[in-house]
């Protein structure tokens, strides 16, 4: 990868891992029918940028940041950063993975230490339904390369002929005297577990390859049931019928003026409603993140085109190196539901006003001129049935409030019915007062949110002072 390429001539440090992973289990899945697409991606360098992202997009080429700007998912594992990271949907549509590098850049980490002495795992997470998600696991591929020095810039593309996913990632290591970045490979069904890793891109010389994404191809274009884009000097094409067959070269695009000393990271996207693609690339040398290369060919370099001014919008966070997928509607109806900016609000008490609901060690209470995020809430629509709310913490995203035996708690969504029961609320007119608001339990209707003793707790309600205390104003 030039960046890579660059700073080791000119001051021996590695770039970046700006390789991109999107990574379809069936990336043909889109149809003219389905709504739009959803990119996960990072945003930069330190311990918030190498986290999860999303955007959205309706046409594939103009982008909304969800959940705020803020990231989705954060690491707890590994180095606590995360980057690089693929999307990978089952053939059935019945899982979602995310495998990412593990790896935080300026926040406990330098490139060189990394590139010598980086993560051999991948960062994995796992979903029924893009909304929730598993936590994280470590999954070691460069654990058993012999002196494999990191692992970098996962992707995973379903195989037919195999029935399961081929893996790929890069790993520094000698070989035959040169140590240089190569392309491994290895077989998994699930991604807790591989087969034993080989190569499977290599250049020739000194040339290190990084990041690279394959792209299925309909009948009819091209020569090639399969399209690679490689960030390796240059951003090299190539052709094949099979995924771990022959690959042809097909060329690059520094005909239209993009080499590896410009752009990285490269990322794939199949419009829904035409045999047209997009090819993201990082702008890294500019440090302006993504921009769209369209071709109705991929496997043609002479058909890439550069965007016209103003074609384009990649919304305010800066987007690098990442996944694309496109939804089905009821895909986008759960990811928008779910991440579409939602204010924060707080809720104050209606009989002991200069106190809000807030979570201190993940109890829950009611707490004076409590200002900050850990008093701060996200009403998202219920977990469960409909015209219901649940409460989101601010600080610590996919954590709900949640009762259990008639006490209250933030904790994470586990996906589960009862979960979503448990943390789901009817707003209701106030019961000491109809121009506040009372929160009535989803799964035990006879029961709402009150304080007692300043904590928060699920009781029946049947005097005027539990009617104070079940209470509350939603605020700014």
């Amino acid at each position: 990868m030039s960046r890579l390429l660059t700073r080791l001539a000119a001051i021996l440090v590695a770039v970046g891992l700006f390789f991109t992973s999107q990574s379809l289990a069936t990336p043909q899945r889109a149809a003219a029918a389905d709504p739009g697409y959803l990119m996960l991606h990072f945003t930069g360098e330190g311990s918030n940028g190498q986290q999860m992202y999303l955007s959205h997009s309706a046409d594939g080429l103009h982008w909304n940041d969800l959940n705020g700007g803020a990231p989705i998912l954060r690491s707890t594992v590994g180095t606590k950063g995360v980057r690089d990271p693929a999307l990978v949907r089952s053939p059935d549509g019945s899982k979602y993975w995310i495998i990412a590098t593990d790896l935080c850049i300026s926040c406990g980490q330098s490139w060189p230490d990394s590139i010598s002495n980086g993560s051999r795992n991948l960062v994995v997470w796992e979903s029924t339904d893009l909304i929730n998600w598993s936590e994280p696991w470590l999954l070691n591929v460069a654990g058993a390369i012999p002196d494999g020095r990191n692992a970098w810039a996962p992707e995973a593309h379903f195989d037919p002929a195999t029935n399961n996913y081929v893996l790929y990632w890069a790993t520094n290591k000698p070989v035959d005297g040169v140590k240089k970045h190569r392309i491994y490979y290895a077989h998994t069904s699930d991604f807790r577990s591989i087969t034993t890793p080989k190569i499977y891109i290599e250049r020739p010389g000194m040339q290190e390859i990084i990041d690279t994404q394959i792209v299925d191809m309909p009948a009819g274009v091209g020569n090639y049931r399969y399209v690679r884009a490689s960030g390796d000097g240059q951003i090299t094409l190539e052709g094949s019928n099979s995924i771990l067959g022959t690959w042809t070269n097909l060329g690059n695009l520094s005909g239209i003026g993009l080499t590896g000393a410009q752009v990285e990271g490269p990322m794939w996207m199949k419009f829904r409603d035409r045999n047209e693609w997009a090819l993201y690339l990082d702008q890294y040398s500019s440090g302006r993140g993504y921009m769209p290369v369209t071709t109705t060919n991929p496997s043609a370099p002479g058909t890439y085109k550069l965007p016209a001014s103003g074609s384009y919008n990649m919304g305010v966070n800066k987007k690098r190196h990442g996944s694309i997928l496109p939804l089905t509607a009821a895909e986008e109806s759960r990811v928008l539901a779910r991440w579409s900016d939602i204010p924060a609000k707080r809720i104050q008490s209606y009989n002991f006003q200069d106190r809000y609901v807030r979570h201190a060690g993940f109890d829950v209470r009611i707490d004076q001129n409590i200002t900050g995020p850990d008093a701060q809430f996200r009403l998202r629509p219920g977990l469960a049935g409909s015209g219901t709310v649940s409460f989101e913490s601010v600080n610590y995203r996919g954590y709900f409030l949640r009762h259990a035996n008639n006490d209250f708690q933030l904790v994470r969504n586990d996906g589960t019915a009862q979960f979503a029961a448990d943390a789901t609320f009817r707003q209701v007119a106030g019961l000491a007062d109809s121009t506040w608001s009372s929160f009535q339990s989803y799964n035990h209707p006879d029961r709402y949110i009150r304080h007692y003793a300043y904590q928060l707790r699920l009781d029946t309600v049947t005097t005027a002072t539990a009617r104070g205390d079940a209470t509350f104003r939603v605020t700014n």
